[in-house]
């Protein structure tokens, strides 16, 4: 009987420890965007093939951001796969906050889009893996664009949107001319706003990284932001992000958005046309570059299992189990990310923004410029941006209220860029 009860438990033992080399848990945070959402279900496969339980933090963007840096920064431990994207991955890789990612030979690395690699990447060594990449594009109406006589282009003047907008703007049944970011956040509001900074010949900072949000480049922008969306925009703009103006867009009441290409995957309303983004006169960072990306914060027990993951989510095989999903198909799969996705034949035959997005994805300017001396297109890659970013978020968010005066709003972000950068010793 002894016999039996050590042989049992010796069993019990063995199954135990077989078990515990799948069965294990991850703590996942994201962003709660379409993709990430869908992500949730097309997972569950994943956990039944593995035995992996996956939880899942679905956050709204500004949340996400500041609670994924708070923990990762101190060491929290409170998330085993964070979603971060090309601001953040360099910088804290190479301050080791997060893990550097390597992956099979299945993975095909190579097949991942030079500019959505390149960004997530510090000296070569990829440290977050992209779930789906995007530029920003013009997304509108051409049905009410062609019964007001009006027509939008690739690379348009910024002139010649807010002209369209006026001719389709319609408030009384319901439909805005323009629909655009307005909530504060660094990666809200101001991810656009820089891209008309940028295409009005304006910059974040000089050569010596001295704030220029006083120049006469930020002042020309931030009036013709204001103005068109205040007039042409629907009320209470300063209150909507990505989320806010899909739900108004697939309502029917957004004539015109400029913003991620990749809400063309979630636009349920027919009609829609693409074009490259706007300019004053400098097409150099007039649409962004971003991926939302996986990445491991350093230190976390679940490595490993956390990294087999990431490298599932971000694969081909992930991208085909989309496909195949009965809820979801071609047309829903992420996009921005692999060259693969864009030669597939099924792909194109739904996916009528393809070959907008790959164009726009393609421009994006990241480098850094003699007009614009640092990383980034809609962001500086540098630590102190989320700070300076989100200072000057609230002040263009008031400014497009009507709180504060474009030249009073324009004045105080100045002055806290200015605090912030001294204080990081960039200069005296």
């Amino acid at each position: 009987m002894k016999l039996f009860r050590t042989g049992a438990l010796a069993l019990a033992l063995s199954a135990t420890t077989a078990l515990s080399a799948w069965a294990s848990e991850l703590t996942i945070a994201i962003v709660n965007n379409g993709h990430m959402i869908n992500m949730q279900k097309v997972a569950e496969k994943y956990t039944a093939d593995t035995g992996v339980k996956l939880n899942w933090v679905s956050l709204e963007e500004g949340v996400l951001r500041e609670q994924v840096t708070s923990d990762t920064a101190t060491g929290g431990g409170q998330y085993d796969i964070i979603n971060i994207g090309m601001q953040e991955a360099p910088i804290w890789g190479a301050a080791g906050w997060i893990e550097p990612l390597k992956f099979g030979a299945d993975y095909d690395v190579d097949d991942m889009l030079p500019a959505i690699r390149n960004g997530l990447s510090h000296e070569g060594t990829l440290y977050a893996a992209p779930f789906y990449g995007e530029s920003s594009m013009v997304m509108y109406r051409k049905d009410l664009t062609d019964a007001a006589g009006v027509t939008i282009a690739d690379n348009d003047s910024w002139d010649n949107i807010k002209k369209a907008a006026a001719a389709i703007h319609k408030p009384d049944a319901g439909i805005y001319g323009a629909c655009l970011r307005g909530k504060p956040g660094w990666g809200d509001n101001m991810a656009f706003i820089t891209t008309v900074v940028n295409s009005f010949g304006g910059a974040w900072f000089d050569k010596e990284m001295r704030p220029t949000i006083d120049s006469a480049e930020w002042k020309a922008a931030i009036n013709f932001y204001v103005d068109l969306l205040g007039n042409y925009g629907p009320p209470g703009s300063e209150g909507n992000s990505f989320n806010e103006i899909l739900a108004l867009y697939n309502e029917g009441k957004c004539g015109m958005w400029i913003d991620a290409t990749i809400a063309a995957s979630f636009l349920t309303v027919d009609g829609v046309a693409y074009a490259q983004s706007p300019n004053a006169g400098n097409p150099v960072g007039a649409n962004w570059l971003w991926a939302w990306a996986m990445a491991v914060p350093a230190g976390s027990p679940n490595s490993e299992e956390a990294k087999k993951f990431i490298e599932w989510a971000t694969s081909k095989e992930y991208i085909k189990a989309v496909a195949d999903h009965p809820e979801f198909g071609w047309s829903k799969v992420p996009t921005g990310t692999r060259a693969s996705t864009y030669a597939n034949a099924e792909f194109q035959a739904v996916a009528k923004f393809a070959s907008a997005e790959m164009a726009a994805i393609q421009s994006a300017a990241p480098q850094a410029t003699d007009l614009k001396p640092y990383v980034g297109v809609q962001f500086a890659a540098i630590p102190e941006f989320p700070e300076v970013g989100s200072a000057v978020a609230q002040e263009m968010a008031a400014a497009l209220s009507g709180a504060k005066s474009v030249d009073e709003a324009l004045a105080a972000s100045q002055k806290a860029a200015d605090a912030i950068m001294r204080e990081a010793g960039y200069y005296e």
